[in-house]
């Protein structure tokens, strides 16, 4: 890849990017430190990646260095987390606040489908290249991550008017 092609792939691709990592992450510092990061590491290996396969490239080494920040946030804290449902004073939830609380608790891998898929419009066979997985698995955990958001949903006695 030469220096204007990495060039364009910035333009036309950091600000998706970005938004990918941010829905992960929640704060935006981390998600730009972790988009600067993937570029970085897109110059260094820069010979070795093609120009037609830097998005997938960059999406899969933003989500890579996602799992490991989590990891490594992880063995910092060691702190347990439940999943608090704020109330609001009449007792309704705004349908972000409760995507959100779902989301939180699927498993990254999951996440990362949902939202390559649902917010990013990525198809089957492009999330499986970017997450090393065939389309069958990318649907099977698409659909188990689906699911447990809707029974979650179901399951909040809180919604009931």
């Amino acid at each position: 890849m030469t220096t204007e092609d990495y060039n364009k792939v910035v333009k036309k691709i950091s600000h998706r990017l970005f938004g990918y990592v941010f829905k992960l992450t929640k704060d935006e510092e981390d998600a730009n430190d972790l988009v600067q990061d993937a570029f970085m590491k897109l110059w260094i290996n820069r010979e070795k990646v093609e120009f037609k396969k830097a998005k997938s490239w960059l999406f899969t080494t933003a989500h890579n260095a996602f799992i490991n920040f989590i990891k490594k946030s992880n063995r910092q804290e060691r702190i347990g987390e439940e999943v608090d449902i704020p109330v609001e004073s009449k007792n309704r939830f705004e349908l972000q606040e409760i995507i959100d609380l779902a989301m939180k608790s699927l498993p990254e891998l999951q996440k990362s489908i949902i939202l390559l898929r649902d917010l990013e419009g990525y198809n089957y066979k492009e999330i499986g290249d970017m997450l090393k997985l065939n389309e069958s698995q990318v649907k099977v955990y698409l659909f188990r991550a689906r699911k447990k958001i809707k029974d979650q949903i179901k399951d909040l006695s809180i919604l009931k008017v």
